[in-house]
């Protein structure tokens, strides 16, 4: 994306400057919205599937993607974890250190080295830094060598079957297409647009599946009411 949309909406809102959400554009749907204050949540606020990743978190651990930074002030504060939080946004970097997480990086996933931890985590949707669902071998690839002897990934993601099926049941997609749960978006915030990305949204057979074939043992640990799980992976 060239330009710090999330950045610029957390730090409007950090700072009382809040108006407006952030909106979500793609191809073939109609816009949704990203309501700023829900970066912001506390764990109380935050949807179940949260909650059982961040209990289940030990060790050294690296939130990937951290936003606000609610997931990591979390384990920091309140279970006591070494927590690094990175984003590729420098506005989102900023306002986690405002709020008081100790460590947080402008960092790209795929390109940090040298450094394991015990838990990776990746929530919200966190398998869409994947981006396609032909990169995943590399994803798994990188997971390993960021990991310690023991350590997990924790990540979550909804099947997106349903939004291509009917009120019978049929299942429209174009069998030589690409996978149903690649997606492209782009994000608007006030003045500011960014360019269009590739986001993966992964069924939970397709990820096991992925997993295996990689070296990782692939759990399912919760389903959600909307399609969305989460899974823990760990290097078999």
């Amino acid at each position: 994306m060239n330009k710090d949309i999330f950045g610029a909406a957390i730090k409007d809102f950090y700072n009382q400057e809040y108006t407006e959400d952030i909106v979500v554009q793609a191809p073939d749907f109609d816009d949704d919205i990203i309501p700023i204050p829900y970066l912001f949540r506390t764990y109380s606020e935050m949807p179940i599937i949260e909650q059982k990743a961040l209990d289940l978190s030990y060790g050294k651990v690296l939130d990937i993607g951290c936003g606000a930074g609610s997931h990591a002030l979390y384990l920091q504060n309140e279970k006591k974890l070494v927590t690094t939080a990175i984003d590729i946004s420098e506005g989102a970097i900023e306002i986690c250190t405002k709020r008081g997480v100790t460590k947080a990086i402008v960092q790209d996933i795929f390109e940090l080295k040298n450094e394991k931890f015990d838990t990776l985590l990746l929530l919200m949707n966190g398998s869409g830094i994947i981006g396609k669902l032909s990169n995943i071998d590399r994803f798994f690839t990188h997971m390993k060598t960021l990991l310690n002897p023991g350590g997990q990934v924790l990540l979550d993601s909804s099947d997106i079957s349903y939004l291509f099926t009917d009120d019978e049941g049929g299942f429209w997609v174009d069998a030589s297409a690409e996978y149903y749960g690649e997606m492209r978006y782009a994000l608007k915030y006030k003045s500011q647009q960014s360019d269009w990305f590739d986001w993966l949204y992964i069924d939970y057979n397709t990820l096991q599946n992925a997993a295996n074939a990689n070296g990782f043992l692939c759990e399912l640990l919760f389903e959600g009411e909307n399609n969305d799980y989460l899974a823990r992976l760990v290097v078999n």
